[in-house]
């Protein structure tokens, strides 16, 4: 019997193809859109789904149901030992809590793993959680090891409009008016738990400026120890925009010299509450600098 799967869901960003390359169990989130249930990567394709947004469609996310997640991971024992479940972060949705109220009932088998990551930085920790297993440590010393360190993450997003904001009511109607005259590009963050405003700027040359420059703080400050012993990864994920994204990429290249980086595209969770147009940038800690790059 194999002793450890690492599961996840789709805001990780991982689809179904690549978590079938990496060996990893990949739970597709469920959208509602216009009434309709789709599931990200299974009935939803990226292009299908900004579709529907750009023509103002109505969509909500949800979690995946608790059969869907028992059933997986049922099955998943009858082959492994044990099951690292690694979904998106506590604070962003309720999926997290329903893991870990389910996993109560497998004494142990199966570990949820509360490390508060989205999208690219999730999938940095089923990347590193892939690599501890390979380095023989079990489901509750990943899970531990990977919480230990849940905050090490920085995200930062601009948007190219404020209506989905406004419609998701993070801001008010006057203030996304006031933000659409001015023609604000807002910068947002997450730093684990939710996503914060960080920045106002006037241009999307400024924004993206702005998250370079923030970035470089966080590195030069709370990731200082990280970046001078190679333990520190940089990633940048887009909202449908890919061929801004790879202008984006050279920008940072150009600003942090000698880092791999990895580029996705925005969870769709994430981006439907920001829209199509987006760009992040993403920094966080490595367990094994080593090991992951060998993933």
């Amino acid at each position: 019997m194999k002793k450890i799967a690492i599961v996840t869901d789709s805001n990780s960003g991982i689809t179904q193809k690549e978590g079938k390359a990496m060996g990893v169990h990949v739970l597709p989130m469920p959208f509602y859109i216009d009434g309709d249930i789709y599931y990200e990567d299974i009935t939803l394709s990226q292009e299908q789904f900004y579709q529907k947004l750009l023509e103002d469609a109505d969509i909500s996310t949800s979690q995946p149901s608790p059969g869907e997640v028992i059933d997986l991971w049922d099955k998943l024992l009858e082959e492994y030992e044990q099951v690292v479940h690694i979904p998106m972060s506590s604070g962003l949705s309720a999926s997290c809590e329903t893991a870990m109220a389910l996993a109560q009932d497998y004494e142990g088998r199966v570990q949820v793993v509360n490390n508060q990551r989205i999208s690219v930085t999730q999938k940095q920790s089923v990347m590193d959680a892939l690599a501890l297993a390979q380095q023989g440590k079990d489901a509750l010393r990943i899970r531990e090891i990977l919480e230990q360190e849940k905050m090490e993450s920085s995200i930062y997003i601009t948007l190219e409009t404020l209506k989905y904001l406004k419609k998701g009511g993070r801001i008010t109607p006057a203030a996304a008016a006031i933000g659409a005259v001015l023609k604000l590009k807002p910068v947002l963050q997450i730093q684990g738990e939710k996503l914060d405003a960080y920045a106002k700027c006037r241009s999307k040359k400024q924004a993206r400026k702005t998250m370079l420059e923030a970035m470089k703080k966080d590195m030069q400050t709370r990731f200082s120890t990280y970046v001078q012993d190679g333990s520190f990864a940089l990633m940048l994920a887009y909202a449908g925009n890919e061929e801004e994204a790879q202008d984006w990429k050279k920008e940072v290249e150009e600003c942090f010299p000698g880092y791999p980086l990895i580029v996705d595209p925005l969870s769709l969770s994430v981006a439907c509450h920001i829209g199509h147009g987006a760009l992040a940038l993403a920094g966080a800690k490595l367990v094994d600098c080593r090991e992951r790059l060998e993933c």
